[in-house]
């Protein structure tokens, strides 16, 4: 059985979405069935069928299961605001049981590839004190971390990284997305995070005219835990991070 993988990111707009299709394009090359999710969505746009999140449409475009828009993102804000004041301005309640009963449908077969992409990052506030890591460590989907290449990526990549290990999830991979084309010394700050990551590279995104997931899909790969389903998959966390 394919794990689920959780896809975050060191920060908002560090291009959780743009990597995220592009894997589910990649898999679909791969022959695999695939979904995507998107459980929060802030800044919805409304629509004749209802509010609608540019970033779940886009997962659901490279998905073939063909699932209505709410069992994709069935928590859709309007205000581009943090998930947890939109709930509270709506007065809705986005706790992890609520979440939980809205992903019961998530569950992979052997030749299915699903991929949930999370809000913000790793520590995305929820309400009443908990956390959307909380809920992805529940699940125990693994982990696929998206490092929006700019000054103090390094320190963000490391710290969500120690994160996520904490929390007993596995980081099965990273990819660098170059947002932003100007940044000094880009090599080598990638060099860094290759020799600092506890897990494999599994792209470098540059800077991009076209941005769709075909092209995405173009300087990705596939997570082992993807194309070996049935074999474990050990990556090193904390040890390499506190060497």
């Amino acid at each position: 059985m394919k794990p689920t993988l959780f896809i975050t990111g060191t920060d908002t707009d560090s291009g959780k979405t743009l990597v995220g299709t592009g894997l589910l394009h990649l898999a679909r090359r791969e022959g695999f069935e695939t979904q995507g999710y998107k459980p929060l969505a802030s800044g919805c746009l409304p629509t004749q069928d209802g509010l609608r999140n540019s970033d779940a449409l886009a997962l659901m475009a490279e998905s073939n299961l063909g699932l209505e828009y709410a069992e994709v993102n069935p928590f859709t804000f309007a205000p581009a605001i943090a998930p947890h004041i939109a709930a509270n301005q709506q007065g809705q309640d986005i706790s992890i049981t609520n979440l939980t009963e809205s992903m019961m449908s998530v569950g992979c077969s052997s030749h299915m590839a699903q991929l949930v992409e999370g809000a913000g990052g790793w520590r995305l506030p929820l309400q009443q004190g908990e956390y959307l890591s909380t809920f992805v460590a529940q699940q125990q989907w693994q982990v696929v971390l998206v490092v929006g290449m700019k000054l103090g990526c390094l320190n963000h990549a490391i710290l969500t990284a120690e994160a996520i290990a904490a929390d007993g999830l596995t980081l099965v991979g990273w990819v660098a997305n170059h947002i932003d084309g100007d940044m000094s010394c880009f090599e080598e700050n990638l060099a860094s995070l290759q020799q600092m990551m506890p897990a494999p590279c599994l792209g470098v995104v540059p800077p991009l005219v076209d941005t769709s997931a075909e092209q995405v899909a173009n300087h990705l790969q596939l997570p082992h835990c993807w194309l070996n389903a049935e074999q474990d998959v050990t990556v090193s966390r904390v040890s390499r991070l506190q060497a």
